[in-house]
């Protein structure tokens, strides 16, 4: 329930926005709407404009991006502050997964399924932001990746739509805290607005072409979720949607987002997407792509110049109305006024502060408590994890061990007074901090991550031979995903798994880490070689977590956020899929039943697994009713033990089956899930709701809506090992 003293404190911020607006000149206004690059530490194309400081001063530009620390912040503030009304600028960055603190990158901190541990990544990230004089960060990106090649999955939580939607609530909270305005708290800007990450092709700025029944059961409910979480801004798209630029797309910013939604932030374009309209042949020129973005909801233009030069025009032209102008430059205003920007401009630009903030000490250890639930197990066999500390050699093996800034993954900030090779704990770092004097650390690069030399590969045979245990980390480069990063063949690069095969011909225990930023395919390693650990890019605290997880000193509890294929023909895959009317009735079912001649039809590794160094045993299914009504519940219990030797969390997933319906449903979806931990030898009884929510889905007149029959409840540990089933009758 909203208080009656934040309702007066909005209506006093609206009476501010109004009587600021009736003293802005028309170019004035123009000026809020427009964003520019600073000249340094860019995330895309820097963009040289010589009269720049002269703009600001003359109140022509209200937002700018990729200003790194305060007193930057503060010199560009105070060239607001001559302008004639003294409107303070916004500065907007890229903190994707950290600030100075650098947490693992989105997809792997999804795949620790911890809502609470990815909050407090954000929470982290925004306060070290906002001490450096950021108000605004370009995350979290909400959108559903089912297509590994798409380099910006490792940006996003991965193929499902529920599981997405819980992380993007916890992503905006953890952003902007209590509320606006508040010293550690940044707004939101939840992107890409919408449906990217359907790409065609997984390629980056690609069409998307999809019916409005998969748009918004599949696509849209994540941005639903984090605008109920409060956020505070959002960023429409590059891609077209069956047709329609996002950026100019009126359906998806005035009538779903402004309109149902009932938004009340203000949309921001993707760097230069307004602009890119024209080459989308969508517009004209800039002048008619100004036209269509601004009339469709895109109320600020970041880097295109196309309302800087075009919008008062098409205004005295009476092709857009000043309403139209005034309501854009409200949004934004009532953000500078909710962040306390008017009263104090430089209340984020205090050097003071954001020394003892970007050196909190309490920041690494929540990195490292993060990276630590990221790691997921993806085999084990014959139990050589975890490591025993008493080996007396160990080889460490690849091209990622000695790694400092890698292991920050792609989108991270790059600040200039930090030495990475101190504030990064490397994989070769972390293992010699874990093992004790008597344990002999050996070293071999054995190749590069691209490339055909084995040059090196004797020198690695070698030193493995002298091992008792051998752990090889290989992957992607870490700036093989993300932005521009698509990629066609997703095997490991290079002769990495020719190195692998060689080490594993010694005979000596193997341990692959995996470093990378999406689902790679290596599916000799993964049949071949006994204990493979999924990395991910950890961040600052990598390895320590990695060695944490090797050694058992941290259980892994991770579980996948998305499918990882076998082959690249399998993609796009993942495994809410449609049922068919010749389904596989098994993985090596062939002819006249939907599948591959070539392939096994199931994937490598299913959403939801991951493995533990404990085992857990679910038993005693009970549903409270065997049939309900709509606007009942039914609650699903089972008891979860740990019949393992030592302490660990288990995800417990409720997937549940709309047997038939008026639509075709999918085999099985994602209702609810739970992380539990469990002592060696301790039960628990688990228990879920199934409301009408659950049940609901879209038909193919967009109504959501339950519909009477028989559904099936399964409880598993991935999507792939359902544990428990039962079922109930949904009646009128």
């Amino acid at each position: 329930m909203v208080s009656f003293f934040a309702v007066a404190q909005q209506q006093t911020i609206d009476q501010k926005v109004n009587d600021l607006l009736k003293k802005m000149t028309l170019e004035e206004k123009i000026g809020q709407l427009n964003q520019y690059t600073g000249d340094n530490q860019a995330t895309g194309p820097i963009t040289i404009n010589p009269n720049k400081q002269n703009e600001i001063k003359q109140g022509l530009i209200g937002s700018m991006l990729n200003i790194i620390g305060t007193k930057y912040t503060r010199q560009y503030q105070e060239l607001a502050m001559q302008s004639r009304l003294k409107i303070p600028l916004l500065f907007g960055q890229d903190v994707i997964h950290g600030y100075k603190t650098t947490f693992p990158i989105p997809l792997a901190e999804a795949a620790s399924w911890d809502l609470a541990a990815i909050e407090l990544a954000a929470r982290v990230a925004a306060t070290e932001a906002a001490a450096s004089g950021i108000h605004w960060t370009f995350a979290p990106m909400v959108d559903i990746g089912r297509d590994p090649r798409w380099g910006r999955v490792m940006e996003g939580a991965g193929e499902d739509t529920y599981l997405g939607s819980k992380i993007a609530y916890a992503r905006v909270k953890g952003f902007q805290g209590n509320k606006l305005g508040d010293l550690n708290s940044v707004m939101a800007c939840v992107k890409h607005f919408a449906a990217y990450g359907a790409a065609t092709g997984g390629r980056d700025y690609n069409s998307v072409d999809m019916s409005e029944r998969m748009l918004w059961e599949t696509y849209l409910p994540p941005f639903k979720a984090a605008l109920d979480a409060g956020a505070a801004t959002f960023m429409n798209s590059f891609n077209d949607l069956n047709g329609v630029p996002a950026t100019g797309n009126v359906q998806l910013q005035r009538d779903i987002l402004k309109g149902k939604w009932n938004f009340q932030g203000f949309v921001v374009s993707d760097w230069g997407s307004i602009g890119e309209m024209v080459a989308h042949g969508y517009s004209k020129d800039l002048k008619a792509a100004a036209y269509s973005a601004i009339t469709a909801g895109s109320d600020m233009d970041m880097e295109s110049n196309a309302y800087r030069y075009n919008l008062a025009e098409l205004v005295k032209e009476g092709k857009v109305s000043v309403d139209v102008i005034d309501d854009a430059v409200k949004r934004i205003l009532r953000k500078k006024f909710e962040l306390g920007l008017f009263e104090n401009p430089y209340k984020y630009s205090d050097e003071k502060r954001a020394e003892k903030v970007l050196n909190n000490p309490e920041n690494r250890k929540a990195a490292l408590e993060v990276a630590e639930k990221s790691i997921v197990l993806l085999k084990n066999d014959n139990q050589i994890l975890p490591l025993s500390k008493n080996l007396k050699t160990i080889a460490f093996i690849g091209p990622m061990v000695k790694e400092y800034k890698a292991n920050m993954g792609f989108w991270s900030v790059e600040l200039p007074d930090v030495d990475y090779s101190k504030w990064v704990v490397s994989q070769w770092d972390g293992m010699q901090n874990k093992v004790g004097r008597n344990t002999k650390l050996l070293y071999a690069k054995g190749c590069e991550v691209t490339g055909d030399n084995k040059d090196g590969f004797a020198e690695a045979v070698a030193k493995a031979k002298q091992a008792d245990v051998v752990i090889l980390s290989i992957g992607e480069r870490h700036d093989m995903s993300g932005e521009a990063k698509s990629r066609s063949d997703l095997h490991l690069p290079g002769v990495q798994e020719d190195l692998v095969k060689a080490i594993q011909a010694t005979g000596k225990p193997v341990v692959v880490l995996v470093n990378a930023g999406r689902p790679l395919i290596f599916n000799w390693t993964a049949d071949n070689v006994s204990a493979i650990v999924y990395t991910w890019w950890l961040g600052t605290e990598a390895g320590n977590a990695i060695a944490d997880v090797l050694f058992g000193d941290y259980n892994p509890s991770g579980k996948l956020p998305m499918t990882f294929p076998r082959e690249i023909g399998q993609i796009p895959i993942y495994y809410n899929h449609f049922s068919t009317g010749r389904p596989a009735p098994d993985e090596d079912a062939k002819g006249y039943v939907s599948s591959y001649i070539d392939l096994k039809n199931s994937p490598k590794f299913a959403f939801g697994y991951g493995l533990s160094y404990t085992k857990f045993d679910y038993s005693g299914l009970k549903l409270s009713s065997a049939k309900i009504k709509s606007n009942e519940n039914i609650k699903v219990s089972f008891q979860l033990s740990n019949v393992g030797k030592v302490t660990g969390e288990e995800v417990v997933q409720l997937y549940i089956k709309d047997k038939f319906g008026s639509v075709v449903r999918p085999v099985l979806e994602l209702r609810d899930f739970q992380k539990v931990k469990l002592n060696a030898g301790e039960s628990k009884t688990i228990e879920f709701t199934i409301d009408k929510e659950k049940l609901s889905f879209y038909n193919n007149k967009l109504e959501w809506n339950t519909e009477p029959g028989d559904f099936e409840v399964m409880i598993g540990a991935s999507s792939a090992d359902i544990k428990l089933k039962s079922g109930f009758e949904l009646i009128e």
